[in-house]
């Protein structure tokens, strides 16, 4: 029987991209604490809470492979949160205009049969276009990007508020590095794609 691959979060985004990879999972809430530690730098911040997503979940699955990511925008060294509301989406995006935002990803695979685990930082640039207020409030107004860290889509209309992107896994931006991923699973048994 093939060990089960849970991913550890309830994020749609996330979902729908493991589901590219076209192997069976199911998801689970994490449920922890994600506030920062004191003086914690952002790459610090985002593995430590991949890693306790995954450890938590595994408590509940111990015998799969448990899939934990974490996010964060950092602007200017400064992590930035997920918005949550229309008015904090537009300071964010005022403050962004015109600059490189880091998305710092991280990501972690535990194995639960033998309690090893594989942990990276995957880094993703974003350089945005100066933006004008009513572009940054039409913007929100379509899409609606509070619960994502930075204030926007970039799989939608969020793709428009850019110069350039760089990076090596266009998916880290949007929360789960996949070609990262499918070598972490890769070293664990799980073929991709499925035959």
């Amino acid at each position: 029987m093939p060990q089960p691959i849970i991913l550890g979060s309830t994020s749609p985004f996330r979902k729908a991209l493991l589901q590219r990879l076209q192997i069976p999972f199911i998801t689970a809430s994490p449920d922890i604490d994600e506030t920062p530690l004191a003086q914690e730098a952002p790459e610090n911040y985002v593995k430590r809470l991949s890693l306790e997503k995954a450890k938590a979940v595994a408590a509940y699955y111990p015998n799969a492979l448990v899939i934990g990511s974490d996010q964060c925008s950092v602007l200017n060294g400064v992590i930035q949160g997920k918005p949550l509301h229309h008015a904090k989406a537009v300071q964010q995006l005022q403050e962004s205009a015109g600059k490189r935002v880091s998305f710092l990803t991280g990501l972690c695979l535990y194995n639960g049969n033998t309690d090893a685990y594989q942990l990276d930082l995957i880094p993703f640039h974003v350089d945005f276009r100066d933006l004008q207020d009513d572009e940054i409030e039409d913007y929100l107004l379509a899409e609606e990007p509070y619960h994502c860290a930075g204030s926007f889509k970039s799989e939608g209309l969020g793709i428009s508020l850019f110069k350039r992107l760089q990076g090596d896994d266009p998916t880290a931006l949007v929360g789960l590095p996949l070609i990262r991923l499918s070598e972490m699973l890769r070293q664990n048994g799980i073929a991709i794609p499925e035959k």
